[in-house]
C-alpha cells in the first residue's frame, strides 16, 4: 500500500522545489506537474512556478540548449531523438524546434553518424558485421532510435551492405517502427 503524501503549503512547495532542483535540471512543466501533486491549493504551485521563475531557477530555454548540446556532445544522439526527449520533458514544441535547430546547424549528420557507429560497435569489424543483413537491419533500427534521418543512415550503411536493395526495403518500413529497438 502507497504512503499517503503529505499536501504541502506554499513555503514548504518552495523548498520542495529547491530540493528537486538540486537534484538535476527540470523544465517549467516537470516542475508543474510535481508541485501539482504536492499542492495544498492549486494556486500555491503557480505561485512557486512564478517565483522560481523570477529568480532564474526555471528557465525553459536555456535547459532546452543545455539539453541538446549535452546529448549531442556526450551522446552523439540525433537531432529527432533529442527533439523528442525535449517534448518528453515538456519542452514547449517550437522552443524545442529553435534550440535543436541552433545545436545541430553546423553539424554534419553523416560524420556524427559514423563516429556513433564507431562507438556503439567498436569491439567488432564493422565492415564485416554490417555485411550481414541481420546486423545491417539492427544498425538501421538503431540509427533511426538515435533520431538520424533516413537519407543519411542509408548513405553511411550502404557503404557496408552486400546487398543494397535490402537497404532499399528497410526504408520502406514505417517511421514509427525503428522508435522502440534500443
Amino acid at each position: 500500500m502507497a504512503a499517503k503524501r503529505t499536501m504541502l503549503d506554499e513555503a514548504a512547495l518552495m523548498e520542495y522545489a529547491a530540493r528537486l532542483l538540486r537534484g538535476r535540471a527540470h523544465t517549467s512543466g516537470e516542475m508543474r506537474e510535481k508541485l501539482r501533486r504536492r499542492a495544498a491549493r492549486a494556486g500555491d504551485a503557480d505561485t512557486v512556478l512564478a517565483n522560481l521563475r523570477r529568480l532564474g531557477y526555471l528557465d525553459d530555454r536555456r535547459f532546452a540548449e543545455n539539453f541538446a548540446t549535452a546529448r549531442l556532445e556526450n551522446e552523439g544522439l540525433g537531432r529527432t531523438r533529442v527533439l523528442r526527449d525535449l517534448r518528453q520533458r515538456h519542452v514547449a514544441p517550437k522552443l524545442a524546434e529553435e534550440a535543436v535547430a541552433r545545436t545541430y546547424k553546423e553539424q554534419d549528420e553523416v560524420a556524427l553518424i559514423e563516429a556513433f557507429l564507431a562507438r556503439k560497435y567498436r569491439s567488432h569489424d564493422l565492415a564485416a558485421l554490417l555485411s550481414e543483413e541481420r546486423h545491417l537491419a539492427s544498425a538501421w533500427r538503431r540509427l533511426r532510435y538515435a533520431g538520424f534521418s533516413s537519407a543519411s543512415s542509408l548513405r553511411v550503411l550502404k557503404r557496408y551492405a552486400a546487398d543494397e536493395a535490402k537497404l532499399d526495403a528497410l526504408e520502406s518500413e514505417p517511421e514509427g517502427a525503428a522508435e522502440g529497438d534500443p
